[in-house]
């Protein structure tokens, strides 16, 4: 990556990683599947009006949000609901790392270099390290669902990536379409109706700031520039880039909640930093890609994605 796209793939990991002070702060009192579905109804009200939709098929657009969006906040939403902080949240998500990595590699025959490799295993390490240093503090439900959101994301930018789409805006905005009401009918049938209501009504004006922060600036810029560049790097380029957002995040934690961090976080995020500047130092990046000749090459993978169907 050459130095400008550099420090966009550092700024979005910064913006994401105070993302996760920002929910934290603004969730109490709402359900946490409410929360993202009002998230992304600001994502997609009024931008949907104004961005011309991706030239790619629907199906592709609509599996992008699947699971880079329904599915990774679904789950991060509700784990950080279930008990999980936010600093140890931002660390658990970048699972997303590994799995994108060792997906691309096999539906995309991406294969990582041995320092990216190297430098992932290193970031790995790192979250082996909090958790084990975490010990029962944390639900095992709550980091279940961060890891199944980890997951979905890492699916979801192997999609974005086999796509091709060059227009990051276009593909934030219009895959978003479909993740508000399966949210909101999601909420309805977990939290009841009751619950939701109240929770609108009583809509304070931190869940606002919020929802503001996360949908213009982590949504709508920092997906837009980071699918942007996962469509002119290998994903092995992109995604370690986001290592850095757990640091940001247990710093923030720090700051504004009094989330101190224990010995373990601060020795697995440091872990986590020196696997980042392994996984991308210049010499072993990879150079400038050129996306896949039509989104049809996007469709071999498609086959192997379970949730097509209701796309």
């Amino acid at each position: 990556m050459n130095s400008r796209d550099s420090m966009l793939a550092a700024l979005v990991a910064t913006i994401w990683g105070f993302n996760f002070v920002v929910i934290s702060w603004g969730m109490a009192g709402v359900p946490p599947l409410l929360f993202a579905s009002i998230r992304f109804t600001i994502v997609v009200v009024p931008a949907v009006f104004f961005v011309r939709r991706p030239i790619a098929p629907w199906r592709t657009v609509a599996t992008v949000g699947v699971f880079m969006s329904l599915g990774q906040f679904g789950f991060l939403y509700t784990s950080m609901h279930a008990g999980m902080p936010p600093g140890l949240a931002a660390l658990v998500l970048q699972s997303q790392v590994i799995f994108t990595i060792v997906i691309a590699a096999v539906r995309l025959g991406e294969l990582p270099t041995r320092r990216q490799i190297v430098g992932v295993a290193l970031g790995a390490l790192g979250l082996v390290v909090v958790a084990v240093g975490r010990g029962g503090h944390v639900p095992a439900l709550a980091l279940c669902l961060c890891l199944l959101g980890g997951l979905s994301w890492g699916i979801g930018n192997v999609v974005s990536r086999a796509s091709g789409i060059r227009g990051g805006l276009s593909l934030t905005v219009w895959s978003a379409v479909i993740v508000p009401l399966p949210l909101l009918a999601l909420s309805l049938a977990l939290d009841g109706p009751q619950a939701v209501g109240q929770a609108l009504v009583g809509f304070s004006w931190k869940a606002a700031a919020s929802s503001l922060y996360t949908a213009g600036l982590a949504s709508l810029v920092g997906y837009a520039v980071f699918n942007s560049l996962l469509s002119r790097y290998s994903a092995s380029a992109v995604v370690p880039w986001v290592l850095l957002a757990p640091v940001v995040a247990m710093a923030s934690a720090w700051l504004l909640l009094h989330h101190a961090p224990n010995a373990a976080e601060v020795g697995g995020g440091v872990l986590l930093l020196i696997g980042v500047l392994t996984a991308l130092m210049p010499a072993a990046t990879p150079g400038l890609r050129e996306p896949p000749g039509d989104v049809g090459a996007a469709e071999p993978l498609h086959g192997s994605v379970p949730a097509e169907g209701t796309a």
